[in-house]
C-alpha cells in the first residue's frame, strides 16, 4: 500500500487550521440553551473575527496567495481592492448593495457570489400593543416616546454594522431618528445580540415597549408572548428600502406563532461568501471543491447538514442578487448542484 503525505509547509499549515477549529468544542466554551428555537447553543471566550492567509513564496511563479475573513462592510470593500480574496458576510443584501454602489458603498464593487450558505432571518420593527402604535409613519407623527431595546448606536456602528445601517434607514425612511426618539422623552435600552438575556428580561419586565432588530428568531417568540405586535415595511418606507437593494419579505403566521395576520416586512437572510470578479476561474472552483469536501463538519445556521446545491440555489433562506462567479458556477453545474 502507497503511503502519503503532505510535504512538510502543508502539514504545518493544515494542522494549525484543524487545531483552531477544534478550539471552539474545547473548555474554552460554553452552552446556553436559546428556548425559541429549542436548541443549546455554543458560545466560547474565544474570539471569531477571523483573518487568515495562505501565502505563497515569492519566487514560487505557480504559487496561489489566498486570504480569508469575516465581517461585514469593511470586508466587502477589502475583496474589492484585492486585501482579501474571500469574505463570509451576513447578510446577502450587502453585498447587492456593494454590486450596486447603493446603501453605504458609494460606487459598484466588482464583486461575485461563490455561494450563499442558509440563514433565514428578517428585520423585525416590534411595539407593545399598550403604545397604540400601528405603523412605523404614527412613531413619527405621535412623536411616540419609545423605550426602545436595539444595539449599539454609536455613529460607527450606524454606518458600519448592518444590523444597525438597517434599523437607522429604516427609522430616517419613516421620518425620525434615534435624537429624536430621546428628544420626545423616549429611552435606548441597549442588547449586545438579538438572544442577549438581558433583552427577554427588558421585555418581560416591562422595561421596554419597543424592539427593532434581526436575529427574529431567537426574540420573536418572546415579545410576542408578552403583548408585542410587529409592524409592517410598507409605502414609502419600503419603496425606499427597496431602491437600496433591500428584498421584501413576510412574517407569516405559519413561521410565526402567536401573531394575528401576516406582516410585510426586509429580509435579512442568507450568509453569502464573495470574492472578486477577476478571481482566477480554477481558483473559485477549487474553494467550492473544498467546500464540498468539508460539507460535513462545516457549522449551519438552519440545524440541517449543509446542502450543496442549496449554495446555488438562490432560495429563501440563502438568497442572492449578485451572479455567482464564473469559475462557481461551472463547479455546480459539473457536479449537477445547478440546473
Amino acid at each position: 500500500m502507497t503511503i502519503k503525505r503532505y510535504n512538510a509547509g502543508i502539514q504545518r499549515a493544515k494542522g494549525l487550521l484543524e487545531l483552531t477549529a477544534a478550539l471552539y468544542d474545547s473548555s474554552l466554551t460554553s452552552e446556553s440553551w436559546k428556548a425559541a428555537e429549542g436548541v443549546l447553543q455554543t458560545d466560547s471566550h474565544l474570539g471569531n473575527a477571523l483573518k487568515l492567509s495562505l501565502t505563497a513564496k515569492p519566487n514560487d511563479r505557480k504559487g496561489t496567495t489566498l486570504s480569508f475573513a469575516t465581517g461585514g462592510f469593511r470586508e466587502i470593500e477589502a475583496v474589492a481592492a484585492g486585501k482579501f480574496s474571500l469574505a463570509w458576510v451576513n447578510p446577502s443584501v450587502f453585498l447587492t448593495m456593494a454590486c450596486r454602489g447603493k446603501g453605504p458603498f458609494r460606487r459598484k464593487l466588482p464583486l461575485r457570489t461563490l455561494a450563499a450558505f442558509p440563514s433565514y432571518d428578517v428585520m423585525g420593527f416590534a411595539v407593545h400593543e399598550s403604545t397604540g402604535i400601528t405603523s412605523l409613519s404614527q412613531i413619527k407623527k405621535e412623536r411616540f416616546p419609545l423605550k426602545l431595546s436595539t444595539r449599539l448606536v454609536t455613529q460607527s456602528a450606524l454606518r458600519e454594522n448592518s444590523t444597525m445601517f438597517t434599523v437607522a434607514a429604516v427609522m430616517k425612511a419613516a421620518g425620525f431618528t434615534f435624537a429624536d426618539l430621546r428628544k420626545w422623552g423616549g429611552k435606548i435600552h441597549l442588547a449586545s445580540r438579538p438572544s442577549d438575556p438581558a433583552r427577554r428580561e427588558s421585555i418581560e419586565s416591562g422595561a421596554v415597549n419597543a424592539i427593532f432588530d434581526e436575529g427574529i428568531k431567537s426574540w420573536s417568540r418572546t415579545a410576542l408572548e408578552n403583548g408585542f405586535r410587529f409592524l409592517p415595511v410598507e409605502g414609502d418606507v419600503l419603496k425606499s428600502m427597496v431602491a437600496m437593494g433591500y428584498r421584501r419579505s413576510e412574517m407569516t403566521r405559519t413561521r410565526f406563532p402567536g401573531m394575528t395576520k401576516d406582516v410585510t416586512t426586509l429580509d435579512f437572510s442568507g450568509w453569502p461568501m464573495i470574492v472578486r470578479a477577476d478571481m482566477p476561474d480554477e481558483t473559485a472552483y477549487a474553494i467550492c471543491e473544498a467546500i464540498e469536501q468539508r460539507k460535513d463538519v462545516i457549522p449551519t445556521d438552519n440545524y440541517k447538514p449543509l446542502d450543496m446545491a442549496q449554495l446555488c440555489a438562490n432560495d429563501e433562506e440563502a438568497p442572492y442578487d449578485v451572479p455567482l462567479h464564473q469559475g462557481a458556477e461551472r463547479f455546480y453545474r459539473d457536479r449537477g448542484y445547478l440546473k
